[in-house]
């Protein structure tokens, strides 16, 4: 059985803005409607509310780099065949950085450790697929506005950053905004519909990939 690795951020984890930070229910969540659409395929959903690509939050307990993490999710799931890194929303947070550019070389360091990880059992590194987010959308929730401030125009640039560097490194590359768009509930989470809609776009990209 082959094994796909997503991980993310809290629209991996599934947040619900609807409910001011609940779950949507586990089938819904995209690793599980891609679970679903690819069949005897084993998908692991390692997603985390705040987690960068490879930058630090000092204002929470558990650790949101991506970059510090990422090798012992590795070492934890190794023998992985494909690793969906989608990533960059919180990055386009100002008290993180909110810098586009920076996102990119930390989607470039998330490659690398992928691809120079020592991983156990004699397990090699996986095919990678950059996932670029749906941008960040206006609303009316001032504690969003303020937590992403800039991020509208920011979050559009990501798209075309992360799809350079997937060309620059050979990784494949997906936009997630042309099929799926934030809530304007907070501006920055994705609704049931659109949750599923990027698990339901991404599975003949992973088949290609997985060649299924």
């Amino acid at each position: 059985m082959k094994t796909v690795l997503c991980y993310g951020d809290s629209l991996t984890w599934g947040y619900d803005a609807e409910t001011g930070g609940g779950r949507h229910p586990l089938p819904d969540r995209w690793p599980s409607v891609l679970k679903a659409a690819l069949g005897n395929v084993d998908v692991i959903a390692e997603g985390l509310n705040g987690r960068t690509t490879a930058f630090d939050d000092p204002l929470v307990s558990a650790d949101r780099n991506g970059a510090r993490i990422l090798p012992t999710i590795l070492s934890t799931h190794t023998p992985i065949n494909l690793s969906i890194l989608l990533l960059g929303t919180n990055d386009m947070k100002p008290a993180i950085h909110g810098n586009p550019q920076l996102a990119k070389r930390g989607m470039a360091r998330l490659i690398e450790i992928i691809r120079s990880h020592d991983y156990p059992g004699g397990g090699h590194a996986s095919d990678i697929l950059l996932v670029a987010p749906p941008p960040i959308v206006a609303t009316e929730n001032a504690e969003f506005t303020e937590l992403f401030a800039g991020g509208e125009a920011s979050s559009q640039r990501l798209a075309g950053l992360y799809e350079e560097v997937a060309d620059e490194t050979g990784c494949g590359f997906f936009d997630a905004g042309k099929v799926a768009q934030a809530t304007p509930r907070d501006g920055v989470h994705l609704d049931v519909a659109n949750t599923r809609k990027i698990g339901e776009a991404l599975a003949p990209v992973v088949r290609l990939m997985l060649q299924l």
